[in-house]
């Protein structure tokens, strides 16, 4: 359905279960992959010896090596055209009367600085170019919050706005930056969690990465600064 040939796609979180599906999908649509994950050893594993994969083993929350991460790639690949940051992660927390500020600060940092410093590595080559799709995954917590859960809805709300704030900083800049909202996703570990949950009503990963792919695609060349629900029938 899309054609990306040519297109050099970085995607953080590229070894859990959303990152590989969106992975799997660019290559399929003829991107070149920059996989970006703090898991190197599973990077190899997964794409190692695949062509058309870079992979770049990462802590998204360390500025220095993100900003000397990417510049190495970019420089390796010869562009950056689409940033879909995936990487991130939940903890169900206490109340919040008794959620230690570590919790706080690690779900910021996971969910929020990790976009923020991937984002900021990445614009200047986007800028270069005048050309770039930045996609981020936000989370449907952010708009329908729920208890015990302030600092992952928090952060993901976070994600929301810093994506409105940007699409409108580069909207003369043919760089669009979206986000999708997804609901509960259908990975292993969320079936492990919630082993009693309706499976079927949740969001495959091949569905997000759909998504993610018509946002990052000439098709939502008109989309800028958009928060999309992407809740299945949950």
């Amino acid at each position: 359905m899309f054609d990306f040939t040519g297109k050099v796609a970085l995607v953080t979180g590229a070894a859990g279960s959303l990152g590989q599906a969106v992975v799997a999908a660019f290559a399929r649509a003829g991107a070149h992959l920059i996989c970006a994950d703090l898991a190197g050893d599973r990077l190899q594993a997964l794409y190692g010896n695949a062509p058309d994969h870079v992979t770049l083993a990462v802590d998204l929350t360390d500025e220095a090596a993100v900003q000397e991460g990417i510049s190495r790639v970019a420089a390796q690949s010869g562009r950056i055209d689409i940033l879909v940051n995936v990487a991130g992660g939940f903890r169900m927390g206490p109340a919040l009367r008794d959620t230690p500020t570590e919790t706080w600060d690690f779900m910021m940092d996971l969910n929020a600085r990790s976009v923020f410093l991937a984002t900021r590595a990445v614009l200047p080559h986007m800028l270069a170019q005048q050309f770039g799709r930045i996609v981020n995954v936000a989370a449907r917590a952010a708009v329908q919050p729920k208890g015990r859960m302030a600092p992952y809805c928090a952060s993901k709300a976070a994600v929301i706005t810093f994506t409105g704030s940007l699409a409108a900083e580069h909207k003369q800049d043919d760089i669009n930056v979206n986000c999708i909202l997804p609901g509960t996703i259908d990975t292993p570990q969320n079936r492990s969690d919630m082993s009693d949950a309706d499976f079927a009503t949740w969001v495959p990963p091949a569905a997000l990465a759909d998504v993610i792919l018509f946002l990052a695609s000439d098709a939502a060349r008109a989309v800028n600064g958009a928060a999309i629900p992407v809740y299945g029938r949950s």
